[in-house]
């Protein structure tokens, strides 16, 4: 455990030094998500405003909910990254935990997270958008978007270490662009088809944005949704502990099959 705690400690601190390094890349991924707030709010909020609802309130939660979810795509490129590029090899050669390498990354990745969260709420409210629950409740929201990114860093890594070339991760990691519109973080789930909706409400991302609304005092659970979204809280966390319990050992088998 020592040697997972030291080894990790050091692996944390070269992702760190990496970003530092790459001032471009963090400001970019720092900023689109207030770009995507700022235009679904003012672009698209009078075309999707809901009757007795305010648009933003209930925009605010969802995306905050959609940016952890880029943890799959910022954890495949960064994995893919290494791995193509020779520095998982030199780092197996070395007496390195197996182990602390994909959760130096994972971490470094919630550190940063936890950083860029602050302009993203501080725009928010900005916009209008309060927080109406209790002080506890919205650490609460606070720490289960902490939760849900550092589950989705893991689903990325594995994809990842899995890769075949940094192109084919960067493409897939874009695809994952589509995963917060086939939930119910832009909007509510009522108005879809059937089938639809189904989907949309077993997607991990809507059940980690009710209960995010939910704690925040922004939005009621809806009636009549699916198991996840009817209960969001212990189906947020349920998803999230299940994606980190299958992908965070995969993830460090893989690493060490590499």
């Amino acid at each position: 455990m020592s040697t997972l705690v030291h080894d990790g400690t050091a692996i944390l601190g070269r992702h760190l030094l990496r970003i530092r390094h790459a001032p471009a890349i963090t400001v970019m991924t720092q900023t689109m998500p207030i770009v995507f707030l700022l235009f679904f709010g003012y672009v698209f909020g009078s075309a999707l405003a809901m009757p007795g609802a305010d648009y933003r309130a209930f925009l605010v939660p969802g995306m905050l909910v959609a940016t952890a979810a880029n943890g799959v795509m910022t954890g495949m490129f960064q994995a893919a990254q290494d791995t193509h590029r020779g520095v998982t090899d030199r780092l197996r050669t070395m007496p390195v935990s197996r182990a602390a390498v994909p959760l130096g990354q994972a971490l470094a990745d919630l550190v940063t997270s936890a950083v860029g969260m602050v302009p993203l709420l501080l725009v928010g409210l900005a916009m209008g958008w309060r927080i109406e629950g209790t002080a506890m409740a919205a650490l609460g929201a606070v720490g289960l978007l902490l939760l849900f990114r550092f589950a989705t860093t893991w689903v990325g890594i594995l994809l990842g270490l899995a890769s075949r070339s940094e192109e084919a991760a960067g493409q897939l990691g874009s695809a994952t662009f589509m995963l917060p519109l086939l939930s119910n973080a832009y909007i509510p789930t009522d108005g879809m088809p059937g089938w639809l909706r189904t989907i949309a409400e077993w997607n991990p991302i809507s059940a980690v944005t009710t209960a995010v609304r939910e704690l925040f005092g922004n939005a009621p659970v809806p009636e009549g949704a699916a198991w996840p979204v009817a209960h969001p809280v212990a189906g947020a966390l349920l998803w999230s502990l299940a994606l980190i319990a299958l992908c965070a050992p995969a993830a460090v088998g893989r690493y060490a099959r590499t």
